[in-house]
């Protein structure tokens, strides 16, 4: 009874394992892995712990987080499935399993050597199957090794893929706004005298790129651990100059040079896009309720007011024009308080402060 209770028992880690793996690289939906996931949580939190300990190379331990979370991936597939393996093939040591030369030893860990090597390639391992049933056990192992390695090494490699549009879009925007992480910065020079038909280009391009990034995270949910030393490399540092551009787009200029813009699919796409992202990722790796869209207080608005008022003086010096009866700090504030919330919360989990995202120029409360 208690061999079979073992094989059964090695038949449900193999299975568990294989539906890990599928989760994760196959099926590829954010939030529903079975183990991965949780792997991914742990290890974050052993590197901020770590990172804490070494402040004064904190950047340089979190960076490594990423790359250490797919090396553990690798193993932990590896290793479910050799325990699978040997479970099930232990109680068959000496009789249907046999080494090729000598005495078949009977314990686990020649069990779990045995069973590794059935999983690794068929006929390498100094132990032969001399059943019919565990041949085909052994060839089951291989394609099963075989498989897994394949699947998880495209999956390495997408993720670095993906990695890599994001890092490729951060350093745009990075650039776009003169390296100030500036969303007025950024606006005044995709519309130089008004003139936003040129930079309207610009905005699609990043609407199209923030919706790649947002499916990228959909599939690759890991990617949300690799993190950088520079901040606009971030999720949250994107998506806060991408909503603040579109907040000073809709309050800051006036009708009559970019009523269009304003109506356009790309802008709309950036904010709806961006939000999107944000709330995802802070719904899928933050504990608790989303914060309120209004959650600021009096400071804060009057921050944001401030903020505004020179943003609308960068504006004017490249020629763009306010709205006829003035500036519009309300409707910039109201917008805020709609996405900064997020923003706030979204940023600390990847060990970043909202701060480090703002402009030079912008007040903090």
């Amino acid at each position: 009874m208690l061999p079979v209770l073992e094989q059964v028992s090695g038949a449900l880690v193999m299975g568990l394992v294989l539906a890990d793996v599928f989760l994760t690289v196959l099926y590829a939906r954010i939030g529903t892995g079975l183990f991965a996931d949780r792997v991914a949580h742990l290890i974050w939190a052993i590197f901020r712990r770590a990172g804490d300990l070494f402040a004064g190379r904190r950047g340089a331990v979190l960076s490594a987080c990423g790359p250490v979370i797919l090396i553990v991936y690798v193993l932990f597939w590896s290793m479910g499935l050799t325990l699978g393996a040997g479970l099930i093939i232990h109680p068959a040591l000496g009789t249907a399993i046999r080494a090729s030369g000598g005495e078949t030893p009977a314990d686990f860990v020649t069990a779990l050597y045995a069973g590794g090597s059935s999983i690794a390639i068929v006929g390498a391992s100094d132990f032969k199957p001399a059943t019919a049933a565990y041949r085909v056990l052994y060839l089951v192992n291989s394609l099963i090794g075989m498989s897994v390695t394949s699947l998880v090494l495209t999956y390495v490699m997408q993720v670095y893929s993906a990695l890599r549009q994001r890092n490729a879009l951060g350093l745009k925007l990075h650039l776009l706004a003169a390296e100030t992480s500036d969303a007025a910065e950024l606006l005044a020079r995709l519309g130089p005298g008004g003139q936003f038909s040129s930079g309207y280009t610009h905005l699609a391009d990043v609407a199209g790129s923030l919706a790649e990034m947002k499916e990228a995270h959909h599939f690759y949910p890991v990617l949300f651990y690799f993190r950088f030393r520079q901040p606009f490399y971030s999720v949250s540092a994107q998506a806060f100059i991408a909503l603040d551009t579109v907040s000073l787009i809709r309050s800051g200029i006036v009708d009559r040079q970019a009523a269009w813009l304003k109506e356009s699919a790309a802008v709309d796409a950036v904010w709806h896009v961006a939000m999107l992202l944000v709330v995802t990722l802070e719904t899928t790796f933050l504990p608790g309720d989303l914060p309120a869209p209004a959650d600021a207080n009096c400071t804060e608005r009057e921050a944001w007011r401030t903020r505004y008022a020179a943003a609308v003086g960068r504006l004017s010096e490249a020629g763009v024009e306010p709205p006829p009866d003035g500036p519009d700090p309300e409707t910039y504030v109201a917008l805020r308080a709609w996405w900064q919330p997020h923003i706030a919360r979204l940023a600390p989990a990847m060990a970043y402060h909202i701060e480090e995202f703002r402009p030079g120029r912008e007040p903090h409360p």
